[in-house]
């Protein structure tokens, strides 16, 4: 299996070749902006998602002196 190529690590036929340098900091990188991405949403949205708020009740007053006259 596989085509030789640089040094790798065989286990019962099967060569697993190591990644290079940059694709493992890329990973790590990108990684790191997923996991920044699904905290700042869960901050977001947090309430929503667990039921204790409802979506259309809007998140903080970000009305700019239009309210609502009920």
């Amino acid at each position: 299996m596989g085509g030789g190529h640089g040094e790798g690590t065989t286990y019962k036929g099967f060569t697993v070749h190591h990644p290079k340098r940059w694709h493992a900091l890329t990973g790590k990188g990108l990684c790191a902006v997923m996991w920044f991405w699904v905290l700042y949403r869960a901050k977001q949205d947090g309430p929503v998602v667990l039921g204790w708020r409802h979506p259309w009740e809007g998140h903080d007053d970000h009305s700019n002196g239009h309210g609502h006259e009920h």
